[in-house]
């Protein structure tokens, strides 16, 4: 984890009704008394993903936040976990690093009080193998790396059965719950950490490997190289901006219009040429 501080500032604070931070958000990242910087500006603490998010949050800072009024400490976050403990414990004010899917699984499962904004951008889910060179060469009896959190790893499901290589996938398919008749192939899933899967494209006892976006970027790797790729016309896994329901902190209504401005669409086109990051909701 590493914290990252620059100045930010933003368009005015109209719309922090509807985005619905209201609350008494006493023990946040920054309350009243600590929220406003030596400056004037509002300070708010976001944590992120390396790539691309604290990226998009670095050009935010750096490029438009001086006129908006908030001051970002940008907290960066190697797994999927944490940012979402950290943003209960009021360490930090709001996060950016997950699609709604897995925003709602994590909710169902933590019991978090959490609202969010608008998709931001889209990082498409691909699979990836050193041992072949097409999807149709995967052998019945492939050994498959997939996620083990369960909205990522139905993505992982979904892509397989759009192949023809799975059959019937719903939406409360799992990597141990399939059927023979869902999995005519007998392909066998081993289950990890998305941080972990990357590292395991390599191994030559894993066929396929499927990889969340960020971590794509991270590795260095491109989808054209992916065996499969995810589409993303109706894809409902854009990325999108965190905050607990409770904040007092204005400054997160701020971000979260600064994070759907021109300037911000413009950066994530002209640094990913390449499609791997794509904006919009």
């Amino acid at each position: 984890m590493r914290l990252t501080r620059t100045p930010l500032v933003t368009a005015a604070v109209a719309g922090i009704a509807t985005l619905g931070l209201a609350g008494c958000g006493a023990d946040s990242a920054s309350d009243q008394a600590d929220a406003a910087a030596s400056d004037g500006l509002i300070t708010v603490t976001v944590g992120a993903s390396p790539v691309p998010h604290a990226q998009i949050l670095e050009f935010i800072d750096e490029n438009l936040a001086a006129e908006a009024g908030i001051d970002l400490d940008i907290v960066e976050f190697d797994d999927y976990v944490l940012p979402n403990e950290a943003l209960d414990s009021g360490e930090l004010d709001a996060n950016y690093f997950q699609h709604l899917p897995y925003l709602e699984s994590q909710i169902a499962d933590k019991g978090y009080e959490f609202e969010h904004g608008e998709g931001v951008h889209i990082e498409p889910y691909a699979a990836f193998s050193t041992q072949h060179d097409a999807i149709e060469d995967l052998p019945d009896g492939a050994t498959i790396a997939i996620t083990n959190d369960v909205a990522n790893q139905l993505r992982g499901l979904r892509l397989l059965d759009s192949a023809g290589l799975l059959n019937g996938v719903t939406d409360e398919s799992s990597a141990i719950n399939l059927t023979d008749e869902q999995n005519p192939h007998g392909f066998v899933f081993v289950e990890n950490q998305p941080e972990v899967i990357v590292q395991q494209i390599e191994d030559p006892a894993i066929d396929l490997a499927f990889v969340n976006g960020n971590f794509i970027l991270q590795a260095g790797l491109n989808t054209d190289d992916a065996l499969l790729v995810e589409t993303v016309e109706g894809n409902p896994n854009a990325n999108l901006l965190v905050w607990r329901a409770d904040t007092t902190n204005e400054g997160v209504a701020i971000l979260e219009d600064l994070l759907h401005s021109d300037e911000v669409t413009d950066f994530i086109t002209e640094t990913w040429p390449s499609g791997d990051v794509l904006p919009g909701a």
